[in-house]
């Protein structure tokens, strides 16, 4: 089979292993302390182009997320989210296990506005009934989002405004990070996600590391006892100089030119070549994603076929005869492979 259905379907970049074979003895502290750790947290903080950003590791995303959301939130406070928003959809309730609620707002293309928080907001605030509903505190947005879709750095800074201007905090998830920041669509770099967030993270798992991700705080306010609840979540790895060793491997080099970057923008070229090719065909995108994640509209029939040989995503029916599904390429995809797909979507829709 040829697998499609994800972006965390191989190992971790080559350099990567080398990498943690080479610093394999190596004896350091533990729990994040070591100087592997120490270097990737001064990477991470030249790309946010801040000498003082806090920079924590954890080993998954939704581990990440949970982690970093309790911490932002008292115990009746939840978190605005698109309704197809990671954590309200594929974290299996993990926010809710830690006593929060997650308040779902209607999605465009995968994305929430500004608009639709401040009036969610102004509607709890001026219902005489709010202290028996749980209050907003936290905006949770994804880039790229669920559905490969891009915030713009107008769209990020409203958000953040409007965030500015309730007492809300806004948190990134940014698992497909590098996806999101190499697409030809994107306005935004990690400084700019930075400046306009109060927490982010970067995800390593899906983009070359084996596994791993990187919360940056940017609201200094909000990281007191930060490892505290790290290690009460189960996140404060013992090895942690493993997670360190991934990111410096990620990041060493200037600018766009480090390693997180290039192979983003590969992913990013073999999805765009993939959709583009599908379009040719005369079949219809779902969602007009220009990240690692493609949504095109298939007629089961051709389905059938397809998964004689190939893994997708299955996304959602259309109508009586087709369905959108969803092909993932990654840092490590083979243009072969975007290839032989290609071809063979050409052959089954003759």
């Amino acid at each position: 089979m040829i697998m499609f259905n994800c972006d965390y379907l191989e190992g971790a970049h080559e350099k990567i292993l080398e990498r943690l074979c080479e610093t394999n003895m190596d004896q350091t502290p533990g729990y994040g302390v070591d100087e592997y750790c120490d270097r990737a947290r001064a990477l991470i903080r030249e790309q946010v182009k801040d000498p003082d950003a806090y920079v924590q590791f954890l080993v998954g995303g939704t581990q990440t997320n949970m982690t970093v959301l309790a911490a932002l939130m008292r115990h009746h406070e939840g978190v605005i989210a698109a309704d197809t928003g990671h954590i309200a959809v594929h974290e299996t309730g993990s926010i809710e296990a830690t006593g929060h609620k997650v308040l779902t707002l209607p999605n465009k293309e995968g994305k929430i506005s500004a608009k639709q928080v401040d009036d969610y907001v102004k509607a709890h605030n001026a219902d005489e009934m709010k202290q028996h509903m749980v209050k907003p505190k936290v905006v949770f947005i994804s880039y790229a989002t669920e559905e490969g879709t891009l915030y713009s750095k107008a769209e990020l800074k409203d958000l953040y405004k409007t965030c500015k201007k309730h007492n809300l905090y806004l948190y990134l998830d940014g698992a497909r990070l590098g996806y999101g920041l190499m697409s030809e669509k994107s306005d935004l770099t990690m400084a700019d996600i930075y400046k306009y967030t109060d927490v982010f993270y970067i995800g390593g798992t899906k983009v070359g590391a084996l596994f791993g991700e990187a919360i940056v705080f940017h609201n200094h306010d909000l990281h007191d006892d930060f490892r505290y609840l790290m290690k009460q979540k189960g996140g404060l790895l013992a090895k942690g100089r493993l997670l360190g060793v991934q990111f410096e491997v990620l990041f060493e080099g200037k600018g766009k030119k480090c390693l997180y970057y290039q192979i983003s923008e590969h992913a990013d070229r073999l999805a765009i070549k993939l959709k583009e090719g599908i379009k040719a065909l005369g079949y219809e995108m779902y969602q007009d994603s220009y990240t690692n994640q493609q949504f095109p509209i298939l007629p089961d029939a051709v389905l059938g076929k397809l998964s004689k040989k190939y893994t997708y995503g299955y996304w959602c029916r259309v109508d009586e005869k087709h369905s959108a599904v969803r092909f993932c390429t990654s840092w490590a995809t083979k243009e072969e492979n975007v290839d032989q797909l290609l071809s063979d979507l050409k052959r089954w829709t003759k």
